[in-house]
């Protein structure tokens, strides 16, 4: 079997690797397409960098829209080039989608598969009939999601969210982080408009923190791309953190870190696996958020909040992503993290916890798909 994939986020190159580990286990398959370092280290030779898609919000995406348009021709020819059975687009819609409309017209009997499904129980729910104009079958992360997709007309597995499988610190990992005072975990986000937004904002809530933890110790994970963006903004914080990059390293720190302060995304997951207690904070240009504003159906965008049915994470969105109302939430919850750590727990539970290794369910999904 050959399979094209294409991500466009480090989330989604999580995802791609843990599909691509799965399918492996089950057949013998080749891969082509576009990925990171982790489904490159699965067997994919990108066909550009995967970084070049990480772009989000209407406002953002303006700039590069040329630049984006002539990589959706690109892809879709190198996928209607490669004699694959399948298609499969990870999450990314606005580039995925276009890249799926292009092959599934030159190529109706290529089967079209999309992993994560889209959140139309949040915004846009016409997104589900559009997308199944293009879409044979989705790989759900949340429970919840199928009964959306099945009612659009294609079909849809739950499958699990990877974060569940993904291993945890060692006591050696872990260790590496102990210290007197306590550890904060600043996330500011994997897009470079995202660092660029939310690093000014960390920053002055690292220097409300100090003032009140003289101990306080901060570190920063980040990924390839943003790398050495992240260290140019942070060199001035009032606490110079640690910035980590390895992936033992970022175990331990998330294991061991006592609270984070966020931005938006998958990454509270990862926060919820390692109980860490959180505060999410996001800023994006006025018109993406005005425009996202009005078409939301739901009043949280923490997945942890969503998934537990609780609001136990405190979500400073916009003209709220201020540091001044951010330190005292962050303060609120290192006192009393038990609420969260229930929600957390919870969370967990519901996305498949203890039970097969979603890589491997999308892999016998994608499976029965092509097969179908």
């Amino acid at each position: 079997m050959k399979l094209f994939l294409i991500a466009g986020e480090p989330s989604g190159d999580r995802l791609g690797a843990a599909l691509m580990a799965g399918m492996k286990s089950l057949t013998a398959v080749e891969f082509a397409g576009i990925g990171g370092p982790m489904m490159q280290a699965e067997g994919m030779a990108s066909l550009f960098p995967m970084e070049e898609l990480s772009v989000m919000g209407i406002a953002e995406v303006l700039p590069k829209y040329l630049h984006l348009k002539r990589r959706i021709r690109e892809a879709a020819a190198a996928a209607l080039a490669s004699g694959a059975e399948a298609l499969v687009t990870i999450d990314s819609p606005d580039f995925c989608l276009r890249v799926a409309k292009i092959v599934k017209a030159a190529r109706p009997d290529m089967r079209t598969i999309h992993y994560v499904a889209p959140s139309v129980w949040a915004w846009r729910p016409g997104r589900a009939q559009k997308m199944a104009r293009v879409i044979d079958h989705v790989l759900a992360l949340l429970p919840f999601e199928p009964p959306y997709m099945t009612a659009a007309g294609m079909t849809c597995d739950f499958v699990g969210h990877p974060v569940v499988a993904e291993p945890l610190a060692s006591e050696v990992e872990r260790a590496a982080f102990a210290g007197e005072g306590p550890l904060l975990l600043a996330l500011p986000g994997s897009r470079r408009g995202e660092v660029t937004r939310l690093a000014p904002v960390f920053r002055e809530v690292v220097g409300r923190l100090k003032a009140r933890h003289t101990g306080l110790r901060v570190a920063v994970p980040t990924v390839r791309g943003v790398a050495g963006l992240v260290r140019e903004m942070t060199a001035s914080w009032p606490v110079v953190p640690t910035i980590i990059e390895d992936a033992a390293a970022k175990r331990g720190a998330f294991a061991a870190a006592d609270v984070a302060l966020a931005a938006s995304g998958t990454v509270s997951l990862e926060l919820a696996a390692n109980a860490c207690p959180m505060v999410i904070a996001y800023d994006m240009h006025p018109l993406t958020l005005w425009l996202m504003r009005r078409a939301a159906l739901v009043d949280t965008v923490t997945l942890v909040n969503l998934v537990s049915e609780t609001r136990a994470v405190p979500e400073f969105i916009g003209p709220d992503c201020r540091a001044e109302r951010i330190a005292p939430a962050l303060e609120a919850v290192l006192a009393a993290p038990a609420a969260q750590k229930a929600a957390m727990a919870l969370t967990m539970e519901r996305l498949g916890k203890g039970g097969e290794a979603p890589g491997l369910r999308a892999a016998r999904s994608v499976l029965a798909a092509v097969r179908r």
